[in-house]
């Protein structure tokens, strides 16, 4: 059983006693009367002995917190948030002060009823009004507690000061900038054709975890370049899902295209020595090992591009650029006085119309050849949390969750993309209106709960592997769309040492989890 999972089965528990006491009949008897007197007592009781356990605590650190005056504050903290250490106490005390609220006004209401009971018939019209009423203020005393818990520990928690949405702006409009005139640079040669880039990445979807070393990622699609054309080839036919791929080049006639434009002559039909004499080499001579393109001959040279390009630009007085090494792909660093931005330039083949690539990004191996390229959903999962943005509630905490949850896995085995599969599955089951601020520890709970029930199946699927739930507008190739669903714990079911590793990291991830909510870091 994942823990917390009694916290659940009590609220489950309560919300039936709610739901019970509403469907008592108008008439109530005496001995009916009496039983829900008594439990109300027996809820009072309840309530009261929590509460004295609660007094016992606090006075405890009280004890201790004076023993220094330099630190009253912190430990006047310490001493609010060791009672809150456990939430799920606070659950039990909301529902239970709920309950006893709601069974006392219950009889109140009743009593009247009873002997105002002939006086229905003409006002039923009014009742239904007050009753509707009634219950969205049941409703709305029922999230209270919890959105005030809720908006605590959000405000408490040392969120990272970030400014990623204006950077990734930004960042976008000095790629689009860049590859304009890198395009124009490289005119003359047989370089592949740059498109418009994708922002892609945590911080472009606005969920960093980290102040520092965030990288602004640009995933840049290219089209073959006049005279040649690519194929999409499986690096090992027969794998599913298909993961892993190479891009055949090969040359076209273009004597058609040729007597049009009159400046391109065809690789394939004019002699070796003209082509020299008044043409570049195709790209089979240029970039490709074999007939493949070559991902780290490609990145070399669009290296060395965005260095000419570079000097052309209007900012390049206002920033220094600095070239960082990679292999697979363009990093560099923008920087000026104190503002520094790192920014990944990686290479992407579009599968047809859809919005997945095969991009230039290292696999999951040990050892990528130069000329496997990398399956990418990365520009469906930017195009998935720009969608839920634009559908969520203006105070929604989706990121807020994904960006806390990935801030604790630092040390352990789990990756930050494993919390960020779990959210996006959740995203897709659970309403919208539900990650409002007010149900920012319900879905904490969730994620956690959504964890542990992976790692206990030792199953958890990518989320664009065979998935009936993605939203339409997310354009999905139909070998994707029909694929069996991809599981990212695989790992866990060959090795069951893992399994049992993997359980204890993600019960020290709800240690940290209770620390960053108790202290705020």
């Amino acid at each position: 059983m994942c823990p917390e999972e009694g916290n659940k089965d009590g609220e489950r528990t309560s919300g039936h006693l709610i739901l019970n006491a509403h469907l008592v009949s108008d008439e109530l008897d005496e001995p009916t009367r009496d039983r829900m007197q008594q439990r109300a007592d027996m809820l009072s009781q309840e309530m009261a002995r929590l509460l004295q356990e609660l007094e016992q605590k606090i006075l405890e650190q009280k004890i201790q917190a004076q023993k220094s005056k330099e630190q009253s504050h912190a430990a006047w903290r310490a001493l609010l948030f060791a009672a809150l250490r456990h939430w799920q106490f606070w659950v039990v005390v909301g529902i239970l002060l709920l309950l006893i609220v709601g069974l006392c006004w219950f009889l109140r209401k009743r009593s009247h009823e009873v002997g105002n009971s002939s006086e229905e018939g003409s006002s039923n019209s009014s009742s239904r009004d007050e009753e509707e009423w009634d219950e969205q203020n049941e409703e709305e005393e029922d999230t209270d507690g919890a959105s005030d818990l809720a908006r605590h520990f959000e405000e408490h928690i040392q969120w990272p000061k970030q400014n990623l949405v204006t950077k990734r702006e930004s960042v976008k409009d000095l790629v689009d900038d860049l590859i304009l005139i890198a395009r124009e640079v490289a005119s003359d040669s047989s370089f592949p054709v740059l498109q418009p880039g994708f922002s892609i990445g945590s911080a472009n979807e606005g969920w960093s975890p980290g102040e520092g070393n965030i990288i602004y990622r640009v995933l840049v699609p290219m089209r073959p370049p006049s005279g040649h054309t690519f194929l999409l080839e499986l690096c090992n036919p027969g794998e599913m899902p298909e993961r892993n791929f190479r891009i055949r080049v090969e040359l076209e006639c273009t004597c058609t295209t040729e007597q049009v434009a009159g400046d391109m002559l065809c690789f394939l039909h004019h002699p070796e020595e003209e082509l020299r004499r008044n043409q570049g080499p195709s790209l089979l001579h240029t970039l490709c090992t074999g007939s493949y393109l070559d991902v780290q001959k490609t990145a070399c040279r669009f290296h060395l591009l965005v260095k000419a390009s570079w000097v052309l630009l209007p900012h390049s007085h206002q920033w220094r650029l600095i070239m960082l090494p990679s292999s697979r792909s363009c990093k560099f660093k923008v920087e000026r006085a104190m503002e520094e931005v790192i920014i990944e330039i990686v290479f992407g083949v579009q599968q047809g119309n859809s919005d997945i690539f095969v991009s230039s990004q290292a696999s999951e191996a040990i050892f990528s050849p130069s000329t496997t390229w990398t399956l990418s959903c990365a520009v469906a999962e930017a195009k998935f949390f720009e969608l839920m943005a634009r559908q969520a509630p203006h105070d929604s905490f989706h990121l807020r969750c994904l960006q806390l949850c990935t801030r604790i896995l630092v040390g352990t085995g789990f990756s930050s993309y494993t919390l960020k599969t779990v959210v996006m599955h959740l995203l897709t089951t659970t309403p919208l209106s539900g990650w409002r601020s007010r149900h920012f520890l319900l879905r904490l709970d969730d994620i956690m709960r959504y964890l542990c029930r992976c790692l206990e199946e030792k199953r958890l699927d990518h989320f664009f592997y065979g998935n009936e739930k993605i939203p339409e507008e997310i354009v999905l190739p139909p070998a994707l769309q029909r694929a069996e669903p991809l599981n990212l714990f695989q790992h866990l079911v060959q090795d069951p040492a893992a399994q049992a590793e993997a359980m204890r990291e993600f019960m020290d991830l709800q240690d940290r989890l209770t620390r960053v909510l108790t202290y705020g870091h």
